[in-house]
C-alpha cells in the first residue's frame, strides 16, 4: 500500500482538501498526518518536522509539505528524490526550503521543477491553494509509480535550508529554537554532540539565565520544574515535567537561546 504523508500549517478544514484530491488519484493510499499546526508560514518548524520523522518511513513514502508564504508568486514547485538504493523517498513542495533538511537527511538528492501541467488538479489552478491543486495530485502521482524525471527538469539551484547557527562562547552554548512540540517543549538547533562535549547529565544548565537540571528523561524532574535534555530527534530540547516550557520561558520558533554551562 503507497504512503503519502502530509505536512502543512492549514489547521482545518484544507488538509481534507488534498486529501480529497489524493484519494480521488490513488484510492488505496495510507495517508499520514504529520501535522497541521506548524506556525502560519513556519517553514523552518515545518522543515524540521519533515526532518525529525522520515527516518522511520519506508521506502518509497512520498511526503507532501506545504508551508508556502510564497504561495502564486514566482516560487517554483518541487519535487525531491532522496535516499541511498533500496531506500528511496520523495518529497513534493514549494521552492522555500523546506523539504531540504529532510531529504538531505536521507542521502543523495534529486531536484525536480515541476512543470507538467497534466500532473496538475485538471479543474484548474488557484493561485492561493498549491496544496490541493499541484503538490497533492503530483505527490498522489508519484505514489503510484510515476517516475519523477515526468514531473519537470532537474534544477540545481533551488533553495536551500539549514536549522540556523549554533555556537560556542566561552561557557554558553548559543542557538535558536526550531520547534515547539504541543507539550511546549521547546526543541533548539543545539545538536547533542555539541551539549555531551561539555556537559554531563545530572548537572545544572543556565537557560537564558534561569538555572535547570540537565537530565535524561522528563520525570527525573519534579513535577512543574524546568529542565534540560536531548530529546528522541537528537537535539537540546528544554521542558517543563507535566507543564509547558513554551510558556514558562516564552520562546517560540526563531527565538535565541543561550545555554550556559555550569
Amino acid at each position: 500500500m503507497p504512503i503519502i504523508s502530509l505536512t502543512t500549517d492549514f489547521g482545518d478544514l484544507y488538509p481534507a482538501a488534498m486529501k480529497a484530491v489524493i484519494l480521488g488519484i490513488t484510492p488505496d493510499v495510507q495517508i499520514v498526518d504529520v501535522t497541521h499546526s506548524i506556525r502560519q508560514a513556519g517553514i523552518r518548524e515545518g522543515a524540521f518536522a519533515l526532518y525529525s520523522l522520515v527516518p522511520y518511513f519506508p521506502e518509497k513514502t512520498v511526503h507532501i509539505g506545504v508551508v508556502d508564504p510564497g504561495v502564486g508568486t514566482s516560487r517554483r514547485a518541487l519535487a525531491v528524490k532522496a535516499g541511498t538504493a533500496g531506500s528511496k523517498q520523495f518529497f513534493v513542495g514549494p521552492d522555500n526550503g523546506l523539504l531540504i533538511p529532510a531529504a538531505r537527511r536521507l542521502g543523495e538528492m534529486e531536484v525536480y521543477e515541476i512543470t507538467n501541467g497534466d500532473l496538475m488538479l485538471n479543474s484548474g489552478i488557484s493561485a492561493t491553494f498549491h496544496g490541493r491543486d499541484i503538490f497533492a495530485p503530483v505527490g498522489a502521482h508519484l505514489s503510484k509509480g510515476l517516475p519523477i524525471e515526468e514531473v519537470g527538469q532537474k534544477v540545481s539551484d533551488f533553495v536551500d535550508l539549514d536549522f540556523g547557527y549554533f555556537g560556542v562562547d566561552g561557557p554558553f552554548l548559543m542557538g535558536k529554537v526550531v520547534f515547539a512540540d504541543s507539550f511546549g517543549n521547546v526543541i533548539t538547533n543545539i545538536p547533542e554532540d555539541a551539549v555531551l562535549r561539555f556537559c554531563t547529565f545530572g548537572s545544572k544548565v543556565e537557560v537564558n539565565g534561569r538555572k535547570v537540571p540537565f537530565v535524561q528523561t522528563y520525570g527525573l524532574a519534579g513535577k512543574k520544574e524546568a529542565l534540560a535534555l536531548i530529546g528522541s530527534h537528537g537535539f537540546l530540547e528544554i521542558a517543563v515535567n507535566q507543564g509547558s516550557a513554551e510558556l514558562q520561558f516564552g520562546l517560540k520558533g526563531g527565538d535565541p537561546v543561550a545555554i550556559k554551562i555550569l
